[in-house]
């Protein structure tokens, strides 16, 4: 976890308002809240659970049958448009997930894989981006290559990887950067982060590779290939 790990929510607001903690910087300086669950720029790991771990987004919004964080629920209904304008269907598979949805989930991993083959393709609940309604896994209409890493070779795959990050959305774990992020690369998970970063964030990856990419090595974060012990 971060330096400001051991900090409680609470008390990093508190720090934040006093002007006595100031907010993680990215690689060009500017200053964001990856400690909020509600922030658009939270960084949620193995090492930094959501605070509270069973937060849950106040302003939900149906994206057909999934739901969204509202401001990603606008930024992704104008991905999908746009992506129709190039004759592409994008469909939304996954969104918004509780704590409990989470738990069971990766449960049903666990008694299926086994825990070490779990942790590496879904989180633990509390440590979920689908928890913060900020995260969309996304398909083809077909159902072709559903959540497999043969998806970045369909029109859906293809389009979201080189588009996404005008509407905002990065691909959160790519592939090469698995010993930072801690999961498989998942070409259909796209993270809300706001256009300004996401498009930051492409920049840096195809400029000095995927690790640059993620959110961790931007805003100065420790990897997290593992959860803490204990």
């Amino acid at each position: 976890m971060g330096a400001r790990g051991t900090i409680t929510g609470a008390a990093t607001a508190l720090l934040l308002t006093a002007g006595l903690l100031g907010p993680a910087a990215g690689a060009t300086g500017v200053a964001a809240d990856v400690d909020s669950a509600a922030s658009t720029t939270v960084v949620v790991n193995k090492l930094r659970p959501l605070d509270p771990v069973d937060y849950v987004p106040a302003d939900l919004r149906r994206v057909r049958a999934e739901r969204l964080e509202v401001r990603a629920a606008t930024a992704f209904d104008g991905l999908v448009r746009a992506a129709k304008r190039d004759g592409v269907n994008v469909v939304p598979i996954s969104g918004y997930r509780s704590y409990a949805q989470q738990a069971s989930l990766y449960d049903s991993y666990v008694r299926q894989y086994g825990q070490e083959v779990a942790d590496t393709i879904a989180a633990r609940p509390g440590h979920s981006e689908h928890q913060t309604g900020l995260a969309m896994d996304v398909g083809n209409a077909s159902g072709v290559c559903a959540l497999q890493d043969c998806f970045e070779g369909t029109p859906v795959g293809a389009w979201v990887a080189d588009h996404a990050a005008e509407h905002g959305f990065v691909i959160r774990y790519p592939e090469g950067a698995e010993h930072v992020t801690g999961y498989a690369y998942e070409p259909w998970h796209l993270r809300y982060v706001g256009p300004g970063l996401a498009e930051e964030l492409a920049d840096r990856a195809a400029a000095e590779g995927p690790v640059a990419g993620t959110l961790e090595d931007y805003f100065g974060l420790p990897a997290a290939p593992d959860y803490a012990a204990g």
